[in-house]
């Protein structure tokens, strides 16, 4: 065990996207990072450009994260932050869902969410500094948006949990949290921000008139994780260009 004072934070989903943007800087300063993710080359790759320690893990499976959570906790003694950022984009309405498209879209973004956060808050309850959790929404989970029915009822959950869990354990210092994107450019949504046409719409429906970019979003993220933020939980931070909140100009 290693008790020094350079903050312990693990990252679910640190291999690319907005959890990688978390990983590189938070990297750049004193900080034990912890990434796992289920792509295990790249989770390497990445690990190993970060110096940070690392683990392939699918975070549907609950016994998986808390065995990690577990280990991660034992490794310094403490556990000062963990944000999920696992998750999925399926864009269809209801009617095209089938039973498994819905299931695997709450399994990716909201099961995720809740076995990471059960596993921290375990750990962080017990210690006199408590922590700091961040979980991922969307804009989607605010704002009505076309073709959005799975993932908007995904992250709407995720919101429900985290303010929840907020006030369960705000008395143990504990402090949970959500960062809500609009569109962000990632490997995830690649799909849909390389697809000229869709990017132009999209773009439009965001009041400031342009997709979000990991790094702004993974900015919001390492705010909420700092110590300095210690009176701040059950928020809902939109990082959105304003699309869950703003009317943009026809």
């Amino acid at each position: 065990m290693n008790n020094d004072s350079h903050p312990v934070v693990a990252i679910v989903g640190g291999s690319s996207g907005i959890g990688l943007a978390v990983a590189q800087r938070l990297a750049m300063g004193q900080c034990h990072l912890f990434l796992a993710a289920r792509d295990a080359t790249r989770l390497e790759s990445r690990a190993v450009e970060l110096g940070a320690e690392f683990q392939s893990l699918d975070a549907r499976d609950g016994a998986a994260v808390e065995a990690w959570i577990e280990a991660v906790q034992a490794r310094y003694g403490r556990l000062d932050g963990v944000v999920n950022c696992a998750g999925s984009i399926l864009l269809k309405p209801a009617h095209l869902l089938s039973d498994q498209d819905f299931a695997d879209t709450l399994a990716l973004n909201l099961t995720t969410a809740f076995h990471v956060l059960r596993s921290a808050a375990r750990r962080m309850m017990r210690q006199p500094s408590g922590g700091s959790i961040v979980l991922m929404s969307s804009a989607a989970a605010r704002r009505g948006l076309i073709n959005h029915e799975a993932v908007a009822a995904a992250k709407a959950g995720v919101e429900g949990l985290a303010l929840a869990a907020a006030a369960s354990y705000a008395r143990q210092g504990v402090r949970v949290n959500c960062v809500a994107p609009g569109l962000t450019r990632t490997e995830m949504s690649r799909g849909l921000t390389q697809n000229e046409a869709v990017a132009k719409a999209s773009a439009t429906l965001h009041p400031l008139g342009r997709l979000g970019e990991a790094g702004e979003v993974a900015s919001a993220i390492c705010w909420l994780l700092d110590r300095e933020q210690s009176w701040v939980t059950g928020q809902v931070i939109g990082v959105d260009g304003g699309l869950s909140q703003v009317q943009a100009r026809a």
